[in-house]
């Protein structure tokens, strides 16, 4: 199975774990995929009163400059470490 296609699959996973990952997991759920799917973060941080936006925006700006290939396999390796 090539990375690619195990990524898909961890993302079909990550809606079925086991029990609800804690905010911090979701936030690096989060980042990773979208480091993976679209790259870097682009854009302004949303305002300081969308606390949510903001807690992803800064979460995916963590992962700048790390390549699509590294971020699907960190998400594949929290996504089957979640799973237990």
């Amino acid at each position: 199975m090539s990375l690619q296609e195990t990524f898909e699959q961890a993302s079909v996973d990550s809606k079925q774990l086991p029990q609800r990952p804690s905010d911090e997991d979701m936030l690096k759920i989060y980042s990773l995929y979208k480091q993976a799917t679209v790259g870097d973060v682009t854009g302004d941080r949303p305002g300081i009163f969308d606390f949510v936006a903001g807690a992803k925006y800064d979460a995916w700006a963590e992962q700048k400059g790390k390549s699509g290939e590294v971020a699907m396999q960190e998400y594949v390796d929290l996504i089957n470490k979640l799973k237990g």
